[in-house]
């Protein structure tokens, strides 16, 4: 072994702590989910490293982390708020340059931050925004300078009517409800797909609680079904696990008993029949449906029924087409993040295609180092409403 000897810089040495500290687990539990937690129960019970129990212990005292009734381990809201903050730091870290945050809806009076440039009062408009400046200047050069009073004592009195008035423009709020959908299907297990996706969702609760309270934020896990994602089952949420290697599937699954079908399909039908029914019970401004997937549908549904195919049918094609429309047609924008590591499996880019053309929406064709870049950059983007006041 050789060794370097170098002047003492007068850093800190990692403490154990440190080494295996909150943020560490974090990592580890976003990878594995509920195998995670599983393991590190196991290494609390292990008295043969009573450091790392320590440690665990310590994180349950502190509240990151928690055990029910029967004695298993879980994530507590504190614990996963931190969590979304450190996914959020993370993300905004890696964000390109030169890329505005917030929306540009420029508006009269309160409700923002206020911006250079005046306008004419309206009725309706709040006078507390009045540019008393610009609103003096506009009364003098309409009515001139004040005349002499003839009364002993009493002041001169500049002459203004409604026409005078100016107001400050402020920058506007606008709101904006959001459902991503996130492929659960057995290929988002590579290239680390569904963590990148995982850590983007986590980063975007985190911004929308932080930045943009009037704002929403759903999410659900599109596989051989559909379900709500809550907040509190992200970190633990993984891909389905392939079950069926046989080179061609056709299934026919009554809808009661999806759950006890292979799970590892890609049903993105469903998922934007659920997110359907979400964003109807929103009131915002703005409506956004964010398509994470690495595939082609590979499902859909008729009926009563779900219908499981592969290779990828027509059928499938055709159906989660048709549900997009419907989408758009309720008012939503929608915008699809197409993960293609792998490029021999090109031939699905056909259907994100199609789906923005009839959708007349918006794709990004990427990779998971680059999903979070693109994610992000679209939902400030996507709630952005300009209005442009003569």
């Amino acid at each position: 072994m050789k060794y370097f000897y170098g002047e003492y810089e007068g850093e800190e040495f990692p403490t154990p702590d440190k080494l295996f500290g909150f943020d560490q687990l974090m990592d580890f539990i976003m990878q594995y989910g509920e195998q995670a937690l599983k393991a590190i129960e196991q290494m609390m019970k292990d008295q043969s490293n009573e450091q790392q129990s320590d440690l665990l212990e310590q994180l349950i005292k502190e509240g990151l982390l928690d055990k029910d009734g029967k004695g298993k381990l879980r994530l507590t809201p504190k614990g996963i708020g931190r969590m979304q903050r450190r996914a959020l730091m993370e993300v905004f870290s890696n964000l390109r340059q030169g890329n505005r945050e917030g929306h540009e809806k420029v508006t009269p009076g309160q409700g923002g931050e206020r911006i250079e440039g005046t306008k004419p009062y309206q009725y309706g408009d709040p006078v507390s925004e009045l540019d008393l400046h610009q609103t003096i200047h506009n009364a003098l050069t309409r009515h001139g300078l004040p005349e002499k009073s003839q009364v002993a004592n009493r002041k001169s009195q500049i002459k203004f009517d409604e026409h005078d008035f100016e107001l400050h423009l402020h920058e506007g709020t606008t709101s904006c409800s959001t459902v991503v959908l996130l492929d659960m299907s057995g290929s988002m297990m590579r290239y680390g797909r569904f963590l990148a996706a995982k850590k983007v969702a986590m980063a975007m609760q985190s911004l929308v609680r932080s930045r943009f309270p009037q704002d929403s934020i759903d999410f659900v896990g599109f596989y051989s079904g559909a379900t709500r994602i809550p907040e509190v089952l992200l970190p633990l949420t993984m891909p389905k696990p392939v079950t069926i290697y046989d080179y061609q599937v056709r299934l026919k699954v009554p809808i009661d008993k999806i759950d006890k079908a292979p799970q590892h399909f890609t049903n993105l039908h469903m998922g934007l029949q659920l997110a359907r029914r979400i964003l109807r019970r929103r009131q915002s401004e703005n409506k956004q449906l964010f398509i994470i997937t690495d595939g082609q549908p590979t499902a859909h549904v008729e009926g009563d029924n779900v219908f499981l195919l592969y290779p990828p049918d027509q059928r499938s094609t055709l159906a989660t087409l048709k549900e997009a429309v419907l989408a758009v047609r309720e008012g939503c924008r929608v915008s699809t993040f197409a993960l293609i590591e792998d490029y021999w499996g090109m031939d699905w880019v056909g259907f994100v295609d199609q789906l923005t053309k009839l959708t007349k929406g918006v794709a990004f064709y990427t990779n998971s180092s680059e999903l979070a870049s693109c994610v992000m950059e679209s939902y400030l983007s996507g709630r952005k409403k300009k209005t442009y006041i003569a």
